[in-house]
């Protein structure tokens, strides 16, 4: 992955890291630091493949 377009995906997952630990603790799920790493890795690897599709729609 682009390291530039790595980052941005980074400034993104992040702004709305508030808004899922909300979501998770209104569940009852408590979200710790050892969680957060893989959540959003996992956001990442959905936005990445996200911006795959769109470039290859775009071609």
């Amino acid at each position: 992955m682009d390291n530039e377009r790595n980052m941005k995906l980074m400034q993104i997952a992040m702004s709305h890291l508030p808004e899922a630990k909300a979501f998770l603790e209104n569940k009852g799920i408590e979200l710790g630091m050892e969680d957060i790493q893989p959540m959003m890795q996992l956001l990442m690897n959905v936005m990445n493949d996200a911006y795959k599709l769109g470039k290859e729609e775009n071609k």
